[in-house]
């Protein structure tokens, strides 16, 4: 069974073995070691080691509390935080300086955790590679031919490179779950609503979810209960609060549904191969596995697409050149700000999903795309609840395949259908999380246990008990 990291670090802080100040310096090091992979857009050196030398002398004083006492993290550069830019990996931004901190940052700190550094993502978070990203592409710690999976990639790949012990990223179609799978770590997407939104830099408000990605399901199990919990200033935050359990305890005699049309054709051999092999040990540890069919399972990208986009091309109108962000300065009028701002300021793959977006809402359209996958989406949702009401948990590859090469996906669609099995359980808002079966020789390869929404707890226990097999 992997050992946790985060535990060991608080407990030598606590007691004196190490200091916060020690352990930020060396996981700056570590980033700095590590930058040719480019998963750190910028460090927040100056205040990580102010924020370090104020634990310790928090600690000096017998004041011990916290449960990421002195642990370094690094959050994607979609979240607002101070010390440095936040610029969701985009020329729109680059330059801007968040006025306050977003509440899952802010959560953490109070338990004593310490931000690093900012990850590359791809811009807006809009992409599953992390090469649309306006500071380049990181590269996958095993193989830096290969991509890490997106949008979270560099917080991923930060993790995998043992920067750090954990890291922050958003899920909004499958971005903490996809590169988790790539890079060989646990990514959690919690119940939509679980952790608060406000102060990261909106995607799709319906859909966007923040989560952990660290080294064991442990580690990520903490850190979600640290940032979980009701926000006055996210309407969609869930009242009630997290369930806690002991994750290492081996859950009750398991219900578990393998979904069909996530184990067919397009699946790699390699993936196949090892996924079935975990299911294999379910089995043998005595749970009753069976085959379930999500029949929308082949609509849902579809549907994703329509959706998001929408609620995008909505989000990003904010970005007009004139109340914050890039702003051209040869304008002539204010039609000439919008559009040369604009204009520069969003990448090809930005500009792709607000035209989408926009066509989708337009007059003449809306009842036959938008409203029509609203719908879908509905369906979808009630096919998951049932399933639900047979089994525990669900079960499926993250994705089609281990880790692509950089370039390989250039066609738009081709990238998108890279999304096909972690798009559902976000339209459902359910929680959902990579656990890595396959690292060593082969490429790691990732595998989805899906619950019901609220049970994020059961999630996490069946993660623990698949990592320790």
């Amino acid at each position: 069974m992997k050992q946790p990291l985060i535990a060991p670090i608080v407990e030598a802080v606590r007691s004196g073995k190490t200091t916060a100040v020690a352990q930020v310096t060396e996981a700056i090091a570590r980033a700095e070691k590590a930058k040719d992979f480019n998963a750190i857009i910028s460090m927040t050196t100056d205040r990580a080691l102010e924020r370090a030398r104020m634990i310790d002398e928090r600690v000096a004083r017998g004041e011990t509390t916290g449960r990421l006492l002195g642990v370094p993290f690094i959050a994607k550069d979609n979240f607002l935080t101070f010390g440095g830019e936040t610029t969701a990996a985009s020329t729109m931004l680059k330059g801007f300086m968040a006025p306050y901190q977003s509440t899952a940052i802010e959560r953490l700190e109070a338990e004593g955790a310490i931000c690093i550094g900012k990850a590359n993502l791809d811009a807006f978070a809009h992409g599953g590679s992390t090469e649309n990203s306006d500071f380049g592409p990181t590269l996958n710690p095993h193989d830096k031919s290969r991509v890490p999976g997106g949008s979270s990639g560099g917080s991923a790949a930060s993790v995998a490179l043992s920067i750090v012990p954990f890291a922050l990223g958003t899920d909004t179609g499958g971005s903490i779950r996809l590169p988790a799978s790539y890079c060989g770590v646990v990514g959690f997407k919690p119940t939509y609503g679980r952790v608060s939104r406000f102060g990261v830099v909106a995607m799709a408000s319906s859909t966007d979810t923040i989560g952990p990605l660290a080294t064991t399901v442990a580690d990520a199990a903490l850190v979600l209960e640290c940032m979980a919990g009701l926000d006055a200033r996210d309407s969609t935050s869930l009242p009630k609060p997290l369930e806690t359990v002991a994750i290492t305890n081996a859950p009750k005699a398991l219900r578990i549904g393998v979904i069909k049309e996530c184990m067919g054709e397009g699946i790699d051999p390699m993936t196949r191969q090892v996924v079935e092999a975990k299911i294999a040990d379910f089995k043998a540890a005595g749970h009753s596995v069976e085959t379930v069919s999500i029949p929308s399972t082949e609509l849902a990208l579809a549907v994703y697409y329509v959706v998001v986009p929408a609620e995008i091309s909505s989000n990003l109108a904010r970005f007009d050149g004139i109340r914050f962000g890039y702003s051209a300065k040869d304008a002539e009028s204010l039609q000439e700000t919008y559009e040369k701002s604009r204009s520069a300021g969003f990448n090809t793959e930005n500009k792709r999903r607000i035209m989408i977006g926009n066509y989708v809402l337009s007059s003449g359209y809306y009842d036959a795309y938008y409203k029509r996958a609203q719908t879908v989406r509905t369906i979808i949702m009630k096919e998951y609840t049932a399933a639900f009401a047979k089994y525990d948990v669900l079960l499926s590859p993250v994705a089609p395949t281990a880790a692509f090469a950089l370039g390989a996906k250039a066609d738009p669609l081709a990238m998108y259908m890279v999304d096909v099995m972690t798009v559902g359980p976000s339209l459902a808002g359910l929680p959902a999380i990579s656990v890595p079966l396959e690292v060593g020789k082969e490429l790691p390869v990732g595998l989805q246990i899906i619950g019901a929404a609220g049970h994020d707890a059961l999630v996490l226990q069946v993660a623990a008990h698949a990592e320790a097999a």
